[in-house]
């Protein structure tokens, strides 16, 4: 595969990634707007989102999605604080719980034990934890 050929391949990749975030962010658009009614918000001005470090979604792209989505809405101009959980397994022999930072690791495997039967038990979690509203 020549080089030109990895270069649209990742760029492809990247654009999805893109696409991806628009659609996820509408959704957080709506909740956020739901709440904001349910409680007779006139303005909102900050979003707490907690995601998980497993989780494609890049920060920068999130704030530019919904900025550009939450356009002409009690939302406009609402910034996010976005708070990323760490990848956690837990070990299904020993039992015990352990960070893993992918990006560093070429294989899961308990840093107790070394087993490599884990489960992951947090980081790819994605919600709003809290909507800040005037």
């Amino acid at each position: 595969m020549g080089e030109d050929e990895r270069w649209r391949i990742g760029k492809k990749r990247e654009d999805l990634l893109k696409m991806h975030e628009l659609s996820v962010m509408q959704s957080i658009l709506d909740i956020v707007l739901e709440h904001a009614r349910e409680n007779k918000a006139e303005k909102v001005l900050n979003i707490g989102l907690q995601i998980g470090e497993l989780t494609d979604l890049i920060d920068e792209w999130m704030q530019k999605y919904f900025d550009y989505l939450s356009k002409d809405t009690i939302a406009a101009g609402a910034r996010l604080t976005i708070d990323r959980s760490p990848a956690i397994f837990k070990c299904e022999d020993c039992g015990n719980a352990f960070h893993v930072k992918l990006q560093e690791v070429d294989r899961i495997s308990c840093s107790q034990c070394n087993s490599e039967r884990v489960t992951l038990i947090s980081g790819r979690e994605f919600y709003v934890d809290h909507i800040e509203v005037v």
